[in-house]
């Protein structure tokens, strides 16, 4: 019994280390690939049932059958369809798409976006940062700093440029220029979250409570019902 509560002590411990921690952790391996079925990675079902522990969100694999097709993303060279409402397609490169990114606390985004106009709205990545370099066009990109200031930093990028994005900050990318754009994105996290602010304030299900959003955004009910139609 002792046994049992000790392992018991543990795995509560690992899973409170793993939320306070605020960056992915460093590996202890060369690397980890990450598995969805453990049947996969050679661990017994019985231990998994009793002991939940996730290293990273994700379990790894027998390094030994791992294969080069664990650490490879094809088609980053197409370009995204930007025939949507926004005029922009942001195609992720994460854990999910390389399994061989699991602990190693990086990832990669290409952005497309429509000639003037082509917009990744306001967004956050909570566990990134954000380095963007500028391949094609013109654009202007933006963060906003924390309370109480709320200081807007912006820039407007041509091919060549690289702008950061610190981690947490509310930012987005616009098209200015007659052409289409492109850019590429690394980001500091296996897996950096992404929370559209419009989105989850105005589409969260189930809905906020209107009343709440009219009072915090000084507007008429009637129009935060219908901003949340929208969403």
């Amino acid at each position: 019994m002792k046994g049992f509560h000790f392992h018991v002590a543990f795995v509560l411990l690992a899973l409170a280390f793993t939320f306070a921690s605020a960056f992915d952790p460093s590996p202890l391996q060369d690397f980890c690939v990450a598995i969805n079925n453990t049947n996969d990675g050679g661990i017994g079902n019985i231990f998994l049932s009793i002991y939940a522990v996730f290293v990273n969100g994700k379990f790894c694999k027998d390094p030994k059958l791992a294969t080069a097709n664990d650490f490879f993303f094809p088609g980053l060279n197409i370009p995204g369809n930007t025939s949507n409402q926004l005029g922009s397609k942001v195609t992720l490169v994460t854990v999910e798409q390389i399994l061989g990114l699991n602990t190693l606390g990086i990832s990669l985004a290409r952005l497309d976006f429509a000639s003037y106009g082509g917009l990744n709205p306001p967004h956050t990545h909570p566990r990134a940062t954000e380095i963007l370099v500028v391949l094609e066009g013109t654009l202007y990109v933006g963060f906003v700093t924390s309370n109480p200031d709320n200081r807007l930093i912006t820039k407007v990028l041509y091919p060549g440029d690289v702008f950061v994005f610190p981690i947490g900050l509310i930012h987005f990318q616009f098209n200015v220029g007659n052409t289409n754009a492109v850019a590429i994105s690394g980001l500091s996290s296996q897996n950096p979250g992404l929370i559209i602010i419009a989105n989850a304030v105005f589409g969260s299900n189930p809905p906020i409570n209107p009343d709440v959003l009219a009072k915090a955004f000084q507007l008429d009910k009637t129009v935060v019902t219908y901003l949340q139609s929208r969403f």
